[in-house]
C-alpha cells in the first residue's frame, strides 16, 4: 500500500512537472523567453499567494484525486489552491486516507525560469484525530525543473524503507538511481549552512542569528576567508534536498518565531509568509535518508495536514552538527526573549 501511493504521488507530480513544459513552451516569446503571465498574481489562498502558474496545475491535482477515489475510497486533500481552508474530500463518506500536497514549492523560482520547484505530497491514513506530519507512511519530492534542463529528480521514501533518488531523462531516453547520503561534517567549515532569509520583515533576525552560529561554531575568520557558505533556496523541499543529497549540512526555518520576537518587542508587524505543513511534505523521506529535522526548539518536528499551520524547523545533516548547533540557537532565542521549553535530553 505504501509503494502504491508512492507511484500514486509520482504520477502527478509528472503530470505537473509536464504541464509545466507544455504552458513555458506554449507562452514563449519570441527570443524564447518565458510567458510573464505566469508569474500574475490571482488570488490569496491557504496562507500564500496564488500566481497564474499556481492555478493552471490545479486541475491535476483534482483529476488525479477523482481517480484516487476509485482505488483506495474516500480521501481528503489538503493542499493550496482548495479555498480558503485548502481541504476538499473526494468521495462519499468518511475520508480513509489524508493527503497532504504542494504542487509547486518554489512558484517564484518556477514561474521565472530561475530554478527547480518541487511538487511535494505525503499521505497518512485516517485516525482518531486530525493526520499529522509524523503519521505520513509515505512521502514524494519530485523535481519541477528550468526549461534548460536535461534531467529531473523524484526522491521518494514510504515509513518502512530508505530513502530512494531516481534521475529520470526529461527526453523519455531512460532513469539512473543517485546516491543520498547527507554530509558527514561535522562543522560548518567551508561548507553550505543558512538560515532562512528570504523576504523583507524578519531579515534581520535571521542575519544575526547566522552571524552567531557562525561565530560561536568557526571562531574568528581571517582576512579574505570565507568559512561558511548560503544558500537561500526558495523551496522548503529544495531546502530539505540539499540536505538529504549532502550538499547542505545546516538549515533552519524559524519565521513564526521571529515573526514572535518582533511582536514582543513592540513592533507592529504583519506575519509575512512562513513555511506551512504543505511545504514539508517531503519531510518523511529527509528523515528516512538520515537528515535530523526538529522545530525550532529542537523537539520532534510535527505539525497538522493543515494550509495556515505555521511551522518553524531546524535540519541537520548529522547529529555532530545538530550538538553543535541547536544550543546556540535555543540560547539566542531565550536572548530574545522566548519562553523556549526544557528538555533534559537538549543541549542548552
Amino acid at each position: 500500500m505504501n509503494r502504491d501511493w508512492i507511484d500514486r504521488l509520482t504520477a502527478l507530480g509528472r503530470d505537473i512537472r509536464g504541464a509545466i513544459k507544455r504552458q513555458r513552451e506554449a507562452g514563449s516569446t519570441a527570443d524564447g523567453l518565458p510567458e510573464s503571465n505566469l508569474a500574475r498574481p490571482v488570488g490569496f489562498e491557504g496562507g500564500d499567494t496564488i500566481f497564474e502558474i499556481d492555478k493552471r496545475v490545479e486541475p491535476y491535482v483534482l483529476e488525479h484525486a477523482e481517480r484516487w477515489v476509485d482505488e483506495v475510497g474516500p480521501i481528503r486533500v489538503v493542499a493550496e489552491g482548495l479555498g480558503h481552508d485548502g481541504m476538499q474530500t473526494f468521495g462519499a463518506g468518511d475520508p480513509a486516507w489524508h493527503v497532504l500536497i504542494d504542487p509547486i514549492d518554489g512558484t517564484r523560482n518556477i514561474m521565472y525560469d530561475k530554478r527547480s520547484a518541487w511538487f511535494l505530497g505525503a499521505v497518512a491514513p485516517a485516525g482518531d484525530g486530525p493526520p499529522s506530519l509524523r503519521e505520513a507512511i509515505a512521502s514524494v519530492l519530485i523535481e519541477l525543473p528550468t526549461s534548460k534542463a536535461g534531467f529531473a529528480d523524484e526522491i521518494s521514501a514510504d515509513v518502512d524503507g530508505p530513502t530512494v533518488c531516481r534521475r529520470v531523462a526529461l527526453d523519455g531516453s531512460g532513469e539512473h538511481g543517485i546516491s543520498v547520503r547527507p554530509s558527514g561534517a561535522d562543522s560548518l567549515r567551508h561548507g553550505w549552512g543558512q538560515v532562512t532569509n528570504f523576504f523583507p520583515g524578519t531579515k534581520v533576525l535571521a542575519s544575526e542569528l547566522m552571524e552567531w552560529i557562525a561565530e560561536e561554531t568557526l571562531g574568528t575568520v581571517r582576512a579574505g576567508e570565507a568559512l561558511v557558505f548560503d544558500d537561500q533556496y526558495l523551496t522548503t523541499g529544495g531546502q530539505l534536498v540539499e540536505l538529504m543529497c549532502g550538499r547542505d549540512r545546516f538549515c533552519c526555518d524559524l519565521r513564526p518565531l521571529f515573526f514572535e520576537i518582533i511582536r514582543r518587542q513592540g513592533r507592529d508587524v504583519a506575519e509575512g509568509l512562513a513555511c506551512h505543513p504543505y511545504d514539508m511534505a517531503g519531510l518523511l523521506a529527509a528523515q528516512r535518508a538520515g537528515v535530523i529535522v526538529t522545530d525550532g526548539f529542537g523537539h520532534p518536528l510535527d505539525a497538522p495536514f493543515s494550509v495556515t499551520h505555521g511551522v518553524h524547523w531546524c535540519g541537520y545533516a548529522n547529529g555532530s552538527l545538530r550538538d553543535a548547533i541547536e544550543p546556540i540557537i535555543r540560547g539566542w532565542l531565550r536572548e530574545k526573549g522566548l519562553d523556549v521549553p526544557l528538555d533534559p535530553e537538549l543541549k542548552g
